[in-house]
């Protein structure tokens, strides 16, 4: 049983010109006025055979695919919901999809660590996961931004938290979920595409605006995910929120898969990554973010999240409004969120962390937010 709540800020946002413009497919979706991209997706008919063929045979067929999804995407856009006309095919784009993750996670690069290592033999990645996914929680959150609660008539982003993640930050405030100290059995239920496909549609059918997967990390468990969507039947727009550091792969195979994105933009500043997120992959922070950004933007509405850290305004936060301002300003909505305090490894070792062991103060604050007005950042609506 779950009690629905009301944000008067969530219709109220819907009134400001550039939230609708910058967040129209996702809108759109959320209201059942167009179709969310993997009904489309699984209706577009592949070539039999996908088991057998080589991998670079599938990109190049997920292409092929890709093009086609996206003149359908136009296509569909406010034509209403009609199940009939979006039947899934067999096999299906979506299929292709599934393949190429099971491909990807048998030398698993779903991450730009690029560990490598053979997940579905049971060996663990960087993140701490063999191809078993955890889910710690689900529910209707009503603490995301404003546009991601729903209407009056919905409740609240259908939120579903995976177990572990491929970054270490030293202030985790979900660290019993990103990196808990027992058993990964302890801190969640495994779940499989079936199982997690009836918690998606049990949370849309309860009202839920979307279906938000985050955790800890939703990455490396992306083949689960992708998997689910193959049984899930019900209109829903499919938000992704994550740190960002996915890799090339898994953005090809997400951005033909996502309605709206709600990245972290975390750091400027790569030894700021390595020292306070642990972030050591083959492909540096920075270098990671800022393309799957870009990559993003193309392909989907985004919300982006910044939290400003105590002491982190020059080398971070002023670096990421100004990049934000000259590549997406027009595109995206930005939330300079203000919500840092200090919590695991930074408590127990502040002496270690002395940059970040306290809250970010008011002048702080002010001067990240004047910053973005300077550059002419839209972020206001949705914080």
């Amino acid at each position: 049983m779950w009690i629905r709540f009301f944000r008067p800020d969530a219709s109220l946002v819907w009134r400001d010109p550039e939230v609708r413009r910058r967040l129209r497919w996702y809108r759109s979706v959320m209201l059942d006025e167009t179709p969310a991209k993997f009904m489309i997706v699984k209706s577009i008919k592949a070539v039999d055979g996908l088991k057998e063929l080589r991998e670079e045979k599938l990109w190049n067929l997920h292409e092929e695919l890709h093009n086609e999804a996206e003149e359908l995407f136009k296509q569909y856009y406010g034509s209403g919901v009609d199940y009939e006309k979006l039947k899934p095919v067999q096999p299906s784009y979506l299929d292709l999809k599934i393949e190429l993750a099971k491909r990807i996670l048998r030398r698993c690069r779903f991450c730009e660590w690029r560990c490598g290592v053979d997940r579905l033999s049971g060996m663990r990645g960087v993140c701490g996961l063999t191809e078993k996914a955890y889910v710690a929680s689900f529910f209707h959150h009503y603490g995301e931004e404003a546009p991601l609660i729903g209407t009056d008539k919905q409740g609240g982003s259908g939120t579903i938290f995976f177990v572990s993640c491929n970054f270490h930050c030293v202030f985790c405030q979900n660290w019993d979920i990103s990196h808990p100290r027992g058993k990964l059995e302890d801190a969640g239920v495994e779940v499989d595409a079936k199982r997690l496909a009836a918690i998606a549609k049990k949370l849309r059918v309860d009202g839920a605006a979307n279906i938000n997967y985050v955790g800890g990390e939703p990455t490396p468990n992306l083949h689960v995910i992708v998997e689910s969507l193959k049984y899930l039947d019900v209109n829903v727009p499919i938000l992704w929120n994550s740190n960002m550091y996915m890799s090339g792969e898994s953005m090809n195979l997400l951005k033909d898969l996502v309605d709206i994105w709600l990245p972290d933009f975390k750091y400027w500043s790569n030894e700021c990554a390595r020292r306070l997120s642990n972030v050591g992959g083959r492909l540096g922070y920075r270098e990671t973010v800022t393309r799957n950004h870009l990559i993003a933007a193309k392909h989907g509405d985004m919300i982006i999240r910044h939290l400003v850290l105590p002491n982190h305004l020059e080398c971070d936060t002023k670096p990421i409004l100004k990049w934000l301002s000259e590549n997406l300003k027009d595109k995206v909505l930005v939330n300079i969120m203000g919500q840092y305090r200090p919590d695991h490894l930074v408590l127990e070792k502040p002496e270690k962390y002395q940059d970040v062991s306290r809250r970010p103060r008011n002048e702080e604050m002010h001067e990240a937010y004047s910053y973005a007005d300077k550059l002419g950042i839209v972020y206001r609506p949705v914080s």
